[in-house]
């Protein structure tokens, strides 16, 4: 009888081509997903080495950080953004790598497309020239952000060199109350953890608040893993990943679907496996959480007060005073009430069916305030198309919210969404860093789609349990 693993370890092994002579493994990586942002260079890269994409039929591509939301006509109006695209395209095309472009009406945020599209499955490794490619951890595949030369290695080899990690437990238990979704719940963990917390570590999120979720709200979660340090995160596939796979593009037909669920079962911790750390949060004392500060570990619970100096650590207390600085915040002061000026309801994180049905909920509850800027970005154009086919443009159209194509948008402004000046974001993306919206000086909250919501109708941050 072998020894009970972890669903990290099964998939590491079932991967490792071999170990290199600098301790790392060298990992077969299953599907690579592109864009036109990191992908550029890697293929000018391999290009120069006289070198071929090695497995093209496993690569996808797609276009999603540039793309407008409001005008996707080409040529782009921006001659960067166009020129990106078209290199993307000719990449795609000389090398036969499948690219969703808007014309397949496939097109979307990377992050959103894949698992749609039944790309993303359990037991597999997946990897991206993007930080949140965590996002398909919830699907039990051990999924990785990598940088440009990785992108290189992977188009060249279809492997990476890449160190082993240690996995950390994380059980969130008991049940999530009204108004509480799966971005407090990540949010929570983050704090609890610290945005350094998860260095070299892959989280394994568990416990009945997380078996309870949807595979949207897993996706939630697994993507903010890498904004607490963590290399990847990944949830235990179950019935509720298999019934999403269902029928998807690229998964298996009813012929052999229900053996291949049951190899994707398999891939699942066994019981007794070892973890290097093990954490427990009671999901039952999560409220709606806010970000105040400068990285996603400064957020506290919408009930709670601005930290200050002299109540964190030593060693957070210069953050801390960074922070309320750049944000011009008051400690001690109450987050709930602080105006803001623009509302973004969009992202890999939030821009999918399940946010923008929970936000249409909070938007047709009132219009928003006077002076308040407010977008809503479906996550791809299957989401966009489900959307409007529900009637979920027209509620916030009404509301005063525009309703804008799939694209990255304003979660980290490579487009023309951008904030101006010191403007302050209520934001459903996951970076609250300084510039990252696209204004040196302006200003981002995270929280939930409808914290979002509410925030663009009261015109300032609110609970929305008050709404709910």
């Amino acid at each position: 009888m072998t020894d009970p693993k972890s669903l990290f370890q099964k998939v590491w092994d079932a991967h490792c081509v071999r170990e290199l002579p600098t301790g790392q493994t060298q990992l077969l990586i299953g599907t690579h997903l592109i864009h036109e942002v990191t992908s550029p260079q890697a293929f000018a890269m391999i290009h120069e080495l006289g070198l071929p994409v090695r497995f093209p039929n496993r690569t996808f591509a797609t276009v999603d950080h540039i793309i407008p939301t409001d005008d996707q006509s080409r040529p782009l109006q921006d001659d960067l953004a166009e020129a990106m695209m078209s290199e993307l395209e000719r990449n795609c095309r000389d090398h036969g790598i499948q690219l969703f472009s808007p014309e397949t009406g496939a097109q979307g945020i990377v992050h959103v497309i894949g698992p749609e599209l039944g790309l993303t499955q359990p037991g597999m490794t997946i990897a991206c020239g993007d930080s949140h490619t965590s996002t398909h951890g919830a699907f039990g595949a051990i999924a990785l952000g990598i940088g440009t030369s990785q992108v290189r290695d992977l188009l060249a080899s279809q492997s990476i060199a890449i160190s082993p990690l240690s996995v950390r437990r994380i059980e969130v238990t008991g049940e999530l109350r009204p108004g509480v979704f799966a971005k407090d719940v990540v949010l929570a963990i983050i704090r609890k953890l610290g945005v350094n917390g998860g260095v070299g570590f892959a989280y394994e999120y568990a416990g009945s608040v997380v078996d309870a979720m949807s595979i949207e709200e897993r996706m939630t979660v697994c993507n903010m893993s890498i904004e607490g340090g963590a290399r990847c995160g990944y949830v235990n596939p179950d019935a509720t990943t298999v019934e999403y796979l269902r029928g998807r593009r690229y998964t298996p037909d009813d012929e052999n679907f229900a053996a291949k669920a049951e190899g994707w079962l398999s891939m699942a911790s066994d019981p007794g496996c070892h973890y290097e750390d093990l954490v427990e949060i009671d999901g039952s004392t999560i409220e709606p959480s806010v970000t105040w500060g400068i990285h996603p570990g400064h957020n506290l619970g919408i009930s709670e007060a601005i930290p200050t100096p002299n109540s964190v650590r030593d060693d957070e207390r210069a953050g801390v005073e960074e922070a309320l600085e750049y944000m011009d915040f008051v400690a001690g002061a109450s987050i709930a009430g602080t105006p803001i000026d623009v509302a973004f309801i969009g992202s890999c994180t939030n821009g999918r069916i399940s946010d923008l049905r929970e936000a249409a909920k909070i938007a047709q509850t009132g219009h928003v305030r006077e002076g308040v800027r407010a977008l809503v970005v479906p996550g791809s154009m299957a989401v966009q198309k489900e959307a409007e086919a529900e009637g979920l443009h027209e509620i916030f159209e009404a509301a005063g919210f525009q309703w804008r194509q799939p694209g990255c948008s304003m979660c980290l402004a490579m487009n023309p969404d951008k904030l101006r000046g010191r403007e302050v974001c209520a934001s459903s993306s996951n970076r609250n860093f300084k510039g990252r919206q696209g204004s040196p000086s302006g200003r981002t909250l995270l929280m939930s789609p409808a914290m979002v919501a509410a925030a663009a109708i009261a015109g300032e941050v609110v609970d929305v349990r008050e709404i709910v």
